[in-house]
């Protein structure tokens, strides 16, 4: 473990890299791929209506143009009309590998959280997935299955899973079928086992589910994979160091410490997880992340460790930000509003 933290850590913090135009939306959830001689980003952008996803390009992880949206919001009275929160799907997940997107059926995915309420993170919440039959790094609506792939109202929903929210989902392949199957899911949701425990319900925790075609799915063992007392465990990304399965996530509100901030966990076979029980990888130490810090992109590139995370200052203005392992200087973003001297 210790090993592994080495490895991964980014001491060095290089500053914003995205932020909204104006301090009515906010930027959440990077996920981030290379496709030719680019790197895209999706992220997710917040507006008070719900969240919509989009794309941004970069030729060196550092400097980012916004491109479009891929998920929008709708009218015609879908399950997903005012949520399409997603997030890239079957990435190489090699360490310091190509961090190509791989296809499945003839086609690029995504999976997301939707929904049909207006607001922020309104429930219910629900996981869907989308498709692209052509290219994931150019502006365009993807294609959504008409249903969600997993509900809080399944019949076999999880005691962690039952308070009718399911968040951010990852989806690797897994090759070696360690699981059983070829896709393996992790995702993150609100639950609890007590029915009338009102202080554990918004606990977050992350469990797995498992398919073979991408499009039928089912849960995977009854309790959570990685999880902890209080608080959120969430957002799960996964990363191969050597034989060792990497999974960056989230932390907030724990027993032991404040705020928000990124951790991760080390596996051999996809299911059973050791916690890292040392320094936080990313916490809150500047001014445009002194509220939170949290939400995990981590790879590497050219020897440098790239953590991409969502910062929040104290106005809660939200945007995307890095840290590396190597000093790279320092970003001359900022908020609107909140401009450098």
């Amino acid at each position: 473990m210790e090993q592994i933290y080495q490895e991964i850590k980014t001491p060095f913090k290089y500053g914003l890299v995205m932020v909204p135009n104006d301090d009515q939306h906010k930027m959440d959830c990077p996920t981030i791929f290379r496709k030719g001689k680019f790197w895209y980003m999706t992220y997710l952008i917040y507006s008070g209506r719900g969240y919509e996803t989009w794309l941004a390009k970069s030729k060196d992880l550092l400097n980012w143009e916004n491109q479009g949206k891929l998920m929008s919001f709708g009218d015609a009275g879908n399950w997903d009309d005012n949520q399409k929160a997603g997030y890239n799907a079957l990435q190489n997940t090699e360490w310091g590998g190509s961090y190509k997107l791989g296809k499945f059926d003839g086609k690029y995915w995504m999976s997301y959280f939707g929904g049909k309420e207006k607001g922020y993170e309104t429930e219910p919440l629900s996981i869907g997935m989308a498709y692209d039959s052509k290219n994931p790094s150019t502006v365009q609506e993807w294609t959504r299955l008409p249903k969600p792939v997993l509900t809080s109202a399944d019949a076999d929903v999880r005691w962690w899973e039952n308070r009718n929210k399911l968040f951010k989902s990852t989806v690797i392949e897994d090759k070696e079928k360690l699981t059983g199957h070829r896709f393996v899911m992790y995702y993150n949701a609100v639950g609890d086992s007590l029915l009338n425990n009102k202080k554990t319900r918004w606990y977050e925790r992350i469990g797995m589910a498992v398919s073979d075609d991408m499009v039928n799915w089912k849960r995977f063992q009854k309790d959570p994979v990685v999880h902890h007392p209080v608080g959120i465990t969430g957002d799960g990304v996964i990363q191969k160091i050597g034989l060792n399965y990497v999974m960056f996530y989230f932390g907030a509100f724990w027993q032991d410490r404040k705020g928000a901030f990124n951790r991760f966990a080390v596996s051999k076979d996809l299911v059973n997880w050791t916690d890292w029980t040392g320094e936080n990888l990313i916490e809150s130490s500047e001014k445009y992340d002194e509220l939170y810090a949290h939400k995990s992109f981590v790879l590497k590139y050219k020897g440098v460790v790239y953590h991409f995370y969502c910062a929040v200052n104290k106005q809660d203005q939200r945007g995307i930000a890095v840290a590396t392992s190597k000093d790279l200087g320092k970003s001359k973003v900022d908020f609107i509003g909140d401009k450098k001297n």
